[in-house]
């Protein structure tokens, strides 16, 4: 029980303070999902009832389309995983999760997490500021990927998220930053 209250606490760190009893209060929805390297854990015509919270590991979201295998977004510690549109509207995702490491995760249920936002007006601010994160991370991909040279992508990804370049495959890095591993390759070596 002291773990799951110390990994709501960093959770909630990342978002909005929460008091000791909030705190608690979350952890008790908390469950671990322990995820083997490869291992799906959203599926393609899923509804996702989850939020997830990575506690170790590294975590992608992806889909296909015209057969390529299109990574979305590539989440790590700290960090949050959910398909946003299925989420809140309860439908069918097309986008699917994977674990690119062995990954320990914290999934809470969407009927839990409205739950106790009915207990506390703190967790209800928390648990909107996960949306507003999430908001802001996805049009800020979409900018970069609209405005940004390739070069300024992978330079912007370094900054940001330096154990994304670290650790991910480089065909998921090429494929998250919407550029053939052959663009990444003469990036990575300077001659873009």
């Amino acid at each position: 029980m002291e773990k799951r209250y110390e990994i709501a606490k960093q959770f909630t760190e990342k978002y909005r303070h929460l008091s000791p009893e909030d705190i608690r209060i979350l952890s008790l929805v908390m469950e671990p999902l322990k995820l083997a390297k490869g291992e799906v854990f959203i599926k393609e015509g899923d509804v996702a009832d989850y939020i997830h919270y990575v506690e170790k590991g590294l975590v992608r979201q992806f889909y296909f389309k015209n057969k390529r295998d299109l990574t979305e977004h590539i989440s790590y510690e700290g960090n949050v995983v959910i398909c946003l549109e299925s989420y809140l509207r309860q439908e069918p995702t097309r986008l699917m999760a994977e674990a690119l490491e062995p990954s320990l995760i914290w999934r809470i249920k969407k009927e839990d997490f409205n739950r106790i936002t009915e207990q506390s007006r703190d967790i209800e601010l928390f648990y909107r500021k996960i949306f507003e994160y999430s908001l802001l991370v996805s049009q800020e991909k979409a900018d970069d990927m609209r405005f940004e040279t390739a070069h300024d992508r992978y330079r912007l990804l370094m900054e940001r998220h330096p154990e994304i370049v670290k650790r991910a495959p480089l065909i998921h890095i090429a494929s998250f930053l919407q550029m053939t591993p052959e663009t990444l390759s003469r990036v990575r070596s300077g001659v873009l």
